[in-house]
């Protein structure tokens, strides 16, 4: 059985994370994905590091599996072209240029290319769209994890805003722009027509605002800094062991009771007024979480897990990434990727955490070097060998 997207073509001439992301996606789905970059220096995350393995950067190789990549330089007429002849046949067109003069100047704006292909799904992703007073304006994704309010609750009350150390815009962005893909093909198989994609790191970090601005929005309620706490279920927190740290969330009523089994508290935890909701857990957190760190200290993380899980309270250890990536549940589930690569040996990366049972994901190429494909997608446009040659002299590819 095919893969999902085994028949679209996606022109990714995105670069650093949330475009690539996008097109990444649509790799694993099947999708044949070019990655068109600049001749000579390409994705600018191809520099982002340490670390560098073999020269390339482990940073960029998080977010280009499943593409090929094809120079252009799209300050030359002759490569415009060559990139029009491709979108005559795409399917998808990203792009994450904020400045609307250049994508005209350089002929692969939106109308352009829908005049060319009226079925093109065309994705710009920028910092804030192309609407609105900061339109136009450069992002990235410490950006909008400032101004999309994150930061400003992130963290214990005496730090100063926090940055999350993942680019959780970036990535979101591209999750979201990949599900807006999905949506207009979906469109498209329906009434023929393509459409453009406005995607914005700031509309996509503002999303994980979550419950948290449905509190503001409702009931006018702003968030504090809670550090490793939950605003609004006790016990949901970090808690420390006797030997290391141990997160436990006790959502319900139901695991509360068993959670004070578990802890041997019943005629103290489980009799005490205070903590026989979780509102009048809320109101009394402070002396709760006290004598819930008290008992936990008491014993070893490994030994509370055993216990907790066997009540089937979620809980789990803080696991470094190391231990993360190493966990027996990380194999078994199939996320770490291994592919061939012509310098590593081999490319590792996190996988893709969509399992279909009919159409499963595959992982077929690995992040292409640069130019990588040039000449093999040139010859599929039909390009001879001395034409190819001419591009290169004329820094064209």
């Amino acid at each position: 059985m095919n893969n999902v997207l085994s028949d679209i073509r996606v022109l990714d001439l995105t670069q650093a994370m949330a475009g690539p992301i996008c097109g990444m996606l649509l790799g694993d789905f099947g999708a044949d994905v070019i990655k068109i970059e600049r001749p000579g220096s390409g994705d600018q995350s191809r520099g982002w590091g340490p670390p560098f393995v073999q020269s390339e950067s482990a940073y960029y190789l998080s977010a280009n599996r499943n593409k090929r990549s094809l120079t252009l330089n799209l300050d030359k007429v002759e490569a415009i072209e060559i990139l029009h002849e491709l979108a005559r046949d795409a399917d998808v067109f990203l792009v994450n240029q904020p400045s609307l003069a250049s994508l005209q100047k350089r002929k692969h704006d939106y109308e352009s290319l829908r005049a060319l292909n009226p079925r093109l799904i065309y994705v710009s992703i920028t910092g804030y769209g192309f609407t609105g007073p900061k339109a136009g304006l450069a992002g990235y994704d410490l950006i909008a994890q400032g101004e999309a309010g994150l930061m400003s609750f992130t963290g214990n009350q005496d730090w100063e805003p926090m940055r999350y150390p993942i680019p959780i815009a970036d990535i979101t962005t591209g999750i979201y722009s990949a599900l807006g893909v999905l949506a207009a093909l979906r469109v498209r198989d329906q009434q023929g027509v393509g459409q453009f994609l406005d995607m914005a790191l700031f509309d996509s970090q503002l999303t994980w605002l979550n419950h948290i601005g449905s509190n503001y929005l409702n009931a006018n309620v702003e968030p504090q800094k809670i550090g490793n706490t939950h605003a609004s279920i006790v016990p949901y927190q970090v808690f420390h062991a006797q030997d290391k740290y141990l997160v436990i969330g006790v959502g319900s009523e139901a695991l509360w009771k068993k959670f004070v089994r578990v802890l041997n508290a019943e005629e103290t935890l489980g009799a005490d007024e205070r903590f026989q909701s979780n509102r009048a857990r809320n109101q009394h957190r402070a002396e709760l979480v006290a004598e819930i760190q008290c008992l936990l200290e008491r014993r070893p993380a490994s030994y509370w897990i055993e216990k907790l899980r066997a009540e089937e309270i979620p809980c789990g250890p803080i696991n470094s990434a190391a231990e993360a990536l190493h966990d027996p549940q990380t194999r078994a589930r199939g996320m770490i990727v291994e592919i061939e690569h012509p310098l590593l040996g081999i490319a590792k990366s996190v996988g893709n955490p969509i399992h279909l049972s009919e159409t499963p994901l595959t992982y077929r190429k690995h992040p292409p070097l640069l130019g990588e494909q040039t000449d093999e997608i040139l010859r599929e446009l039909g390009k001879s060998k001395s034409e190819i040659e001419n591009f290169r002299k004329e820094n064209i590819v």
